[in-house]
């Protein structure tokens, strides 16, 4: 199983991705590993995600692509039989992360405030998501949850208005393993096949965590 506290702390910036057609999966995956970005989150938002993530897994072996935006224990289990390699949701719901046990599967869920973070380290949660970072308090609110949390070991990924002017300050809190990023691929340049300028906003992403 994926250890993944490591794999996403090596890849430091997550790409989060939203697919409408599963024609885009393959191309979207190659460009962002040959830009840097090898980990990849694929968000249940649309219809295309399940079979995205199948054909990056089929196509792509040098990406690790998981499953974002699961809500339900229904969309988690589609995820796992799709082949994603982890899990990540914006909340946390306890029945969603038992499944994800059950299914053997490595889990990320979010939290926004001090009482949902104690419930997910309850649920025996390593890793959270941060989620929506900007809205919710940003670096500032990561650290004061760390003042009370950070004995227990657990790390971050923050999402949700992450992007290049302040990425770099999030990274720098070293309980801050990854972050979670839409930025990297933008709708009108995947809506247009423009796979060079997703290759060219991976390389600068993987920049951007380099300063940090």
């Amino acid at each position: 199983m994926l250890d993944m506290v490591k794999t996403l702390g090596d890849a430091k910036i997550i790409p989060v991705i939203v697919i409408e057609d599963e024609a885009q999966a393959v191309p979207l995956a190659k460009a962002l590993v040959k830009g840097g970005l090898p980990v990849l989150e694929v968000t249940f938002r649309t219809q295309a995600a399940a079979g995205a993530i199948a054909a990056i897994r089929r196509e792509v072996p040098e990406a690790v692509v998981g499953a974002g935006t699961l809500l339900t224990v229904e969309q988690l289990k589609a995820a796992k039989a799709a082949g994603a390699a982890f899990g990540v949701a914006p909340g946390f719901d306890p029945a969603v992360v038992a499944e994800a046990k059950t299914q053997d599967l490595p889990f990320c869920p979010g939290i926004a405030t001090a009482s949902e973070l104690s419930q997910a380290l309850t649920a025996g949660c390593k890793m959270v998501k941060f989620f929506p970072a900007e809205a919710a308090g940003g670096v500032k609110m990561i650290k004061n949850l760390l003042g009370a949390f950070r004995f227990t070991g657990v790390k971050f990924m923050p999402t949700g208005g992450v992007k290049p002017t302040n990425v770099a300050e999030y990274l720098a809190v070293p309980e801050i393993i990854c972050c979670g990023g839409t930025w990297i691929v933008p709708k009108d340049a995947l809506a247009v096949g423009d796979y060079a300028a997703i290759e060219r906003l991976a390389a600068e992403a993987v920049a951007s965590a380099a300063a940090s």
